[in-house]
């Protein structure tokens, strides 16, 4: 298993370092910095009142915690979000309550989603005048079945 450094900047009081729940956990906790209420449907942009400094050659992954979609129906609105290495500002959430009755209360310091550093390949688009063929051929979706 590879670590790589990730700094992280309170830009704000209270703000909290994103935290692994469990030795070798992928994804660390990112923690709410202000309070928010989702009303059924709504979604909500969450300041977690960081700035972090993604690796060259590696992306962050905002994604939903399991927990909350479990028990209230939060998830990430674009999930999964991406910092790119270059982006220096805020680390906000866009949370989705799913739940078609109950509102949602995200009180400060409240964990809120995961943060997932992965490394990426950078892609070249390069024009081809025909693709390789493989064994899926241009099936998409339900072309694997129900």
């Amino acid at each position: 298993m590879r670590r790589v450094e990730l700094s992280v900047a309170k830009l704000k009081d209270g703000a909290l370092l994103p935290t692994r729940a469990h030795e070798g956990d992928a994804g660390l906790d990112l923690y709410a910095c202000e309070a928010a209420h989702l009303g059924p449907g709504e979604r909500w942009s969450v300041g977690t009142g960081i700035a972090v400094e993604i690796p060259d050659g590696h992306a962050g992954l905002v994604l939903p915690r399991s927990g909350l979609a479990r028990e209230h129906g939060i998830s990430v609105v674009n999930s999964p979000g991406l910092i790119d290495s270059g982006y220096r500002g805020e680390v906000r959430v866009l949370l989705l309550n799913t739940d078609p009755a109950e509102t949602f209360r995200v009180a400060l310091g409240e964990r809120i989603a995961q943060l997932l550093i992965a490394p990426i390949a950078l892609a070249e688009p390069v024009e081809a005048a025909a693709l390789a063929d493989s064994a899926r051929g241009a099936g998409g979706f339900g072309s694997s079945g129900r």
